[in-house]
């Protein structure tokens, strides 16, 4: 942020609070080509804890679902019960800041690692399946009508099956196991229309954990239309229980009590076999995401040796999809 960008900040936040509004501190949190995100220390007088998202670049804003719709979706979810950081204000063009919004900073741990691991958060690990269950049925029983005009991507699953299999057919290489995959998923899919607002990146590494369990689902940017069920297949991905394997609900919980607490909580009644098959269609979509970074940094337009280090995790995808597909779970 340059002194023009506090300046403009601080103009945003006193006209959201109604009063003269000071900057104590801000620190850069994560960087890259197209976002950024800040914590930031503001004065009310009283302390107001803050996280602003927004474009790295002045890039004009794009239709569909810009990070103004995804603070309109996060603020929507907020009033039908679904634990989210409150927003503050979004950024308009004459702001100056480029395109983003600004919301509560909450007290918790987002690294899952450290809350999968440490006994300080225990019994939220005991709580969390249930609480997961709970808002993954709020959300998906949001009326669709509710979200007309956010830009939300749809399609039936067929749709995006096909959207699936064009973006895997684009990096034009030969992996035997997604073609399988892919294969597989066409035969079980079917073709039905999209019902609910899916989270689409609702997993471990996107909550915000306190002792007693969950605070907050955070990165609403790959919401969409579609199957309620994918979020939960999404969660039970091998690649978020980061390293607890036998837990196959995001590295805390056990996939029966899910499906039963989800249906408990108003969600629709899970069959095991679809939601096997979302299963195979996240662990596959997360491979995806493995070449997509593998090809930014092999290509050249994003040298990163994390991005590199990720794109060699495409193996073991490929170790998860064969043990899902002959096994039924991993």
């Amino acid at each position: 942020m340059t002194p023009d960008n506090r300046a403009a900040l601080i103009a945003v936040l006193s006209r959201a609070a109604g009063h003269p509004v000071e900057i104590a501190a801000m620190h850069p949190l994560t960087g890259g080509a197209s976002s950024e995100t800040w914590s930031v220390d503001a004065l009310r007088p009283a302390p107001w804890p803050l996280i602003v998202q927004r474009a790295a670049t002045s890039e004009p804003q794009k239709a569909g679902f810009t990070r103004a719709n995804q603070a309109r979706l996060q603020a929507l979810a907020g009033r039908h019960g679904v634990p989210v950081a409150g927003v503050v204000a979004i950024l308009a063009p004459d702001d100056g800041l480029g395109e983003g919004f600004i919301m509560d900073r909450l007290d918790g741990e987002a690294l899952a690692p450290r809350w999968l691991k440490s006994d300080a958060f225990a019994a939220a690990r005991a709580a969390l399946t249930g609480q997961c269950a709970a808002v993954l049925a709020r959300l998906h029983a949001i009326p669709v009508a509710e979200v007309a005009g956010l830009g939300l991507a749809a399609g039936s699953i067929s749709e995006q099956w096909q959207a699936m299999d064009a973006n895997y057919r684009r990096f034009a290489v030969n992996l035997p196991v997604f073609e399988l995959a892919l294969a597989w998923l066409a035969e079980r899919c079917g073709n039905s229309p999209a019902s609910a607002i899916v989270h689409g990146d609702f997993r471990s590494g996107n909550l915000l954990i306190g002792p007693h369990g969950l605070i907050a689902a955070l990165d609403w940017e790959l919401a969409h239309l579609g199957c309620g069920a994918e979020d939960l297949g999404w969660l039970c991905v091998n690649a978020w229980r980061f390293g607890h394997w036998q837990r196959p609900v995001g590295g805390f919980g056990a996939r029966e009590e899910l499906y039963r607490l989800y249906a408990e909580a108003g969600g629709q009644p899970i069959d095991r076999a679809r939601a096997h098959m979302w299963e195979v269609w996240g662990t596959l979509r997360w491979g995806l995401a493995c070449l997509q970074l593998g090809d930014d940094h092999a290509s050249g337009r994003l040298r990163s040796i994390e991005r590199a280090a990720i794109g060699r995790r495409v193996s073991e995808v490929e170790l998860d999809l064969l043990h899902l597909i002959r096994h039924g779970s991993i």
